[in-house]
């Protein structure tokens, strides 16, 4: 695109953003700073059990603390939230971590329809954990991805897009942060290209249907280790799980005591090339082979080892092997799983 083209794409839109989760707010507080004009968010309403407190909502946040105005209902697609949206006129939806999937009918609402961020290099990792199916794949690298919405997920042509590498010790919240960061760019690169290509265009580059990969929303039981992975997988689990659901496991410390639920917290890959144990006989996976103030050297599958350096006993504080094993004595045999 000439600069000429570029400098004519620069025209102020009426954005409506929708957005839930944290990774929203950096690309919406700059679309404030932007000439562009944010009218409402939209985001999901606040439930939670009687007399608890609805769960946290960052978007809710930032845009209380803006000014902008808040829209929140049960279902996007109802005729009675379109109605609500179109009657912002909004020339574009900018949507990030909203929740809800856009019909057409929602999508219309806006000349230039709408775009979401997404926290992969789509077609990669489609789907509501990117960031974290990225690092459990074991991915070099990811990014951002802006695409112009379809129904269907993920789906639409990828417009802009910013690639960055993982930390060989990066959580998923860490680089969630990254990359919330590095949408911002994304997002309004994308903005300045739907403009040039006019109301009702398609720009960017579509998804090829073989590259695809999923990556689902997570549960709690996705937490829970299987000794007989090798110890690289469970170490990008623990990074991976990292706020939630965490990376869980229990103790079995002898016969005669009832397993103790623990969170992995720190822990990394024994190197094999230089620990010694080819020659050693097979173990359980699972199984404790040393334990010393260092860590606890735990068996894992295909003959790898880890080292548990930190731990959350259930009921207790986060705690060093060294601390824990100042107050719980291992008999032989004990183990995790």
């Amino acid at each position: 695109m000439s600069l000429s083209t570029l400098s004519s794409a620069k025209r102020a839109l009426k954005i409506v953003v929708m957005g839930t989760g944290p990774f929203a707010v950096p690309t919406f507080q700059s679309l404030l700073r932007s000439p562009h004009t944010v009218t409402a968010v939209v985001t999901r309403p606040a439930h939670a059990p009687s007399g608890r407190r609805p769960p946290p909502n960052p978007m809710r946040d930032a845009a209380d603390a803006a000014g902008v105005p808040i829209l929140a209902p049960e279902r996007i697609n109802d005729p009675e939230a379109i109605a609500a949206v179109a009657a912002l006129s909004p020339d574009l939806l900018v949507v990030c971590d909203y929740g809800q999937i856009l019909s057409p009918a929602a999508l219309g609402v806006a000349p230039y329809g709408g775009i979401n961020l997404h926290g992969s290099l789509l077609p990669r990792h489609r789907g509501a954990a990117p960031v974290q199916w990225a690092i459990l794949a074991g991915d070099a690298s990811t990014g951002a991805s802006v695409i112009h919405m379809t129904p269907a997920l993920d789906a639409g042509n990828v417009i802009a897009a910013r690639e960055t590498p993982i930390g060989v010790a990066e959580t998923a919240a860490e680089l969630e942060r990254r990359l919330a960061e590095m949408g911002m760019g994304a997002v309004l690169e994308a903005i300045d290209l739907l403009v040039a290509a006019g109301p009702g265009s398609t720009p960017g580059v579509p998804q090829d249907p073989a590259r695809v990969t999923r990556a689902p929303r997570l549960a709690k039981a996705d937490g829970i280790v299987d000794w007989s992975l090798p110890a690289a997988r469970i170490e990008r689990m623990r990074r991976a799980l990292e706020p939630w659901p965490r990376t869980t496991t229990f103790l079995h410390a002898g016969a005669d005591r009832p397993p103790v639920r623990v969170v992995l917290e720190d822990v990394a890959v024994v190197d094999e090339s230089s620990a010694g144990h080819a020659a050693e006989p097979a173990v359980v996976p699972g199984s404790i082979l040393t334990a010393d103030d260092a860590g606890l050297v735990v068996a894992c599958g295909e003959h790898t080892r880890l080292v548990v350096r930190r731990l959350v006993p259930e009921g207790k504080r986060s705690m060093s092997a060294a601390e824990f094993l100042r107050g719980h004595v291992l008999f032989s045999g004990a183990r995790f799983g």
